[in-house]
């Protein structure tokens, strides 16, 4: 009992008159004497050696060694990091660095700014898988089988027999809405679509859509007019001028496509509009009687209209982007520029 408690006693002394030059030396301390297999540990092993009588005696000298190991540890650890803190130089009350805060990117505030211009006139929203079958995305709509757009040049094909691809265009979710809603039906369907294109500044293999539909009865052509006139002012001004041009889609009929004056140039005529003055920004038209007949809706009772606007010409046009291939290539400058617009 006498030799361990002065062996205890030497420790002590010993751990007493350690220094620490560095974080190094104060780690090897707590090593030596506080670690799994250092001497504090070695020390409390002998408690099975000790006689019962002697065993609290003991108990409370070796608690002793701890505490003081302990303290000792702590002072050589605040040492050290005191005076690492005073040669660095550091001013701690100075301010500390600036956060960076990031942003929506364009394309995702102008899709909402689209979707909430459409929500305030009642529309729903609507969305849809990216990967779709031939029927939803082609036949459905009025495309017949020989249609260009089916061909491999255009389309991203998955697998053939039975045909599975990236859709082409968010019309696919308006079919899946006509075939599980029954009219009046009134919804906005924006999305990513794919189409097998060269890229450059005017063209990409993906691109994103927002598409409308509205069925109910007595729905006209001068009701897609209006819907479209208030878009264009809520998006672009009272001052940017619309005209509408008669078009061709196997989905609707009449169509027509919808220009506005150029917000590149405001009308003076620029690469962007092609010297013209003018910017199509979407195509629109009476939903066609066969699309409707397809889901079970009668053509002779309800009619309705569709519109489809590319997300990308329209953020090129509201924040004068010249590049379509900017909106993918994740150029933080770019993007900084889009900051204030949250």
């Amino acid at each position: 009992m006498d030799n361990i408690l002065t062996q205890i006693a030497q420790y002590k002394q010993e751990a007493s008159a350690f220094t620490a030059a560095n974080a190094e030396a104060a780690e090897n301390f707590r090593i030596k004497y506080l670690g799994t297999k250092g001497i504090l540990k070695s020390v409390m092993g002998e408690m099975k050696n000790v006689p019962n009588e002697n065993k609290k005696q003991f108990g409370q000298t070796v608690n002793e060694l701890k505490s003081f190991l302990e303290r000792k540890h702590a002072e050589l650890k605040a040492a050290f990091e005191s005076r690492e803190t005073a040669s660095s130089g550091m001013d701690l009350s100075l301010p500390g660095d600036p956060v960076s805060v990031g942003t929506r990117h364009p394309l995702t505030i102008t899709r909402n700014r689209i979707v909430s211009i459409f929500k305030r006139l009642g529309f729903a929203l609507a969305e849809g898988p990216d990967i779709e079958d031939d029927w939803h995305n082609f036949g459905a709509m009025n495309l017949p089988e020989d249609h260009p757009a089916r061909d491999m040049q255009d389309t991203f094909y998955i697998n053939q027999n039975p045909s599975w691809l990236l859709r082409t265009h968010t019309s696919s979710v308006q079919a899946r809405v006509m075939e599980t809603q029954k009219p009046p039906i009134r919804v906005i369907c924006p999305g990513r679509v794919y189409r097998n294109e060269t890229i450059s500044a005017r063209a990409h293999c993906f691109f994103h859509q927002v598409e409308g539909l509205y069925i109910d009865e007595n729905v006209s052509f001068a009701d897609l007019k209006q819907t479209l006139y208030f878009f264009v002012k809520e998006m672009f001004g009272n001052d940017v001028k619309v005209r509408f041009r008669p078009s061709y889609f196997p989905f609707t009929e009449p169509s027509a496509e919808m220009d506005i004056s150029c917000r590149i140039c405001e009308g003076e005529g620029c690469n962007v509009c092609k010297h013209t003055g003018w910017v199509e920004i979407l195509g629109s038209g009476m939903v066609h009687p066969n699309v409707l007949e397809n889901f079970g809706i009668d053509s002779n009772k309800y009619t309705g209209y569709a519109f489809g606007m590319g997300i990308e010409r329209i953020a090129q046009l509201k924040y004068r982007v010249n590049d379509l291939r900017l909106y993918s290539q994740n150029d933080v400058r770019f993007l900084k520029q889009f900051t204030g617009a949250l």
